[in-house]
């Protein structure tokens, strides 16, 4: 079983241990000297997830009110390409 572990975490634990504790001590001092803290990191996220939902529908309706203006300008023109090109049947 000890193998089992070794080979999971790729290292003793005991040398495990003290690399995640090395580099969380370097993150942490990077994240304080940047000003980030897992509480404000959390809100961040749960921030644009929300905006991300309550905008969602606005951009359904921004993407409609595109559609209809693109379809304003592409059918009619669609439509006269159609008239330009049908040829009626020779008697």
């Amino acid at each position: 079983m000890s193998n089992t572990i070794i080979r999971f975490l790729g290292d003793t634990p005991l040398r495990v241990i003290v690399k995640l504790a090395i580099f969380s001590l370097i993150a942490g001092v990077i994240m304080s000297a940047v000003g980030w803290s897992p509480r404000g990191f959390y809100l961040g996220i749960l921030r644009f997830f929300r905006n991300l939902w309550e905008r969602g529908f606005e951009v359904i309706w921004n993407s409609a009110e595109y559609f209809l203006l693109g379809a304003a300008v592409v059918v009619p023109i669609f439509i006269l390409m159609r008239l330009l090109s049908f040829r009626s049947p020779r008697a």
